[in-house]
């Protein structure tokens, strides 16, 4: 199996309603697009249900990391430490999401967040996808980094391969190992060691012959772009973005878009439309993501949002 299909068939079995997946996200701290985990999966914290009250979407970081609290409105400029544009892109996406709320005095935005921003995630889990382990890549490196910065709590390596001992004697003793296979489901061939997330980290950059640039990265810091990487994960999923309108096309597994011309799970952006030779015009496939990610797991498609809450309960004041 490809490695977009075999990353995708894993997000549906992984996903239940005690579990949150997501495809693609940036894994670092420093320089967060220079590791992209294939695969995060979320658990519930103590405090899940207030977050998923909020919003289906992500919540902007700087709007959490701001001076902005649901107490007294304030004035917006003096809430951020960064650049008023990137200030002002935060607080419209914010207010857009129901994360904020926004009154104008004397011709100045002031704002304040609905609720407190909770503590909603447990534990972080990153997936690395290597179908074939013939064909490894630098994938002693890639968890490397992964195990050094300890920005996630247990860092897996899932295969469709035969893990064999030398396998195991080339991948980094904390990470866990799985064979995935599509009809028998996931066998667990080595568990994944707790990574020391409250502590200091080294984040790896830059690998050259003879030299390896990297930066240490305290726990403050990894807190916050756990907090990040959580909300994007959140705010994500792990479904295409578009599926194939194709008669020879059909989606299974919650979202699996599975080609019978091809005979395998495929990338709609990149392998499917007029260009492909098995190409069968159809209307768009009747499937409804969002529908299938709320049935299938933790996350709420429409919620009732903070703000409709509060108005509602105003009533009875």
């Amino acid at each position: 199996m490809r490695e977009f299909g075999f990353e995708l068939a894993l997000c549906a079995r992984l996903e239940d309603d005690e579990t949150l997946v997501a495809r693609q996200l940036g894994g670092g701290v420093v320089a967060p697009a220079n590791r992209v985990l294939d695969v995060v999966t979320v658990t519930p914290g103590p405090e899940f249900r207030d977050r998923a009250l909020v919003t289906p979407e992500r919540i902007p970081a700087l709007a959490i990391e701001s001076d902005v609290g649901p107490g007294r409105f304030r004035y917006w400029k003096d809430a951020f430490d960064c650049h008023p544009e990137r200030a002002r892109d935060a607080v419209e996406r914010a207010v857009e999401v129901g994360f904020f709320e926004r009154e104008r005095r004397g011709g100045r935005d002031y704002v304040r967040q609905v609720t407190r921003y909770p503590d909603w995630f447990g534990r972080l889990r990153a997936i690395e996808n290597k179908p074939d382990l013939g064909s490894p890549g630098d994938l002693s490196t890639q968890l490397r980094k992964d195990a050094s910065l300890a920005l996630v709590d247990e860092v897996v390596l899932a295969t469709a391969s035969h893990v064999t001992r030398a396998h195991l004697n080339r991948i980094p003793d904390p990470v866990g190992v799985w064979r995935v296979d599509p009809d028998d489901g996931v066998a667990v061939v080595r568990e994944p060691d707790r990574l020391p997330v409250d502590g200091t980290g080294i984040e790896l950059l830059e690998r050259r012959a003879g030299r390896s640039d990297v930066r240490p990265v305290t726990a403050a810091e990894k807190a916050r772009y756990r907090r990040r990487l959580a909300e994007r994960a959140y705010g994500k999923g792990w479904r295409p973005d578009e599926f194939p309108a194709c008669a020879r096309a059909a989606v299974e597994s919650g979202g699996v878009p599975h080609c019978d011309w091809h005979g395998r799970v495929v990338d709609p952006k990149n392998e499917c439309g007029p260009s492909c030779p098995g190409h069968a015009p159809d209307d768009d496939p009747a499937v409804d993501a969002a529908a299938e990610r709320d049935d299938r797991s933790p996350w709420v498609a429409d919620p009732d949002g903070v703000s409709r809450r509060q108005a509602g309960l105003d009533r009875f004041g």
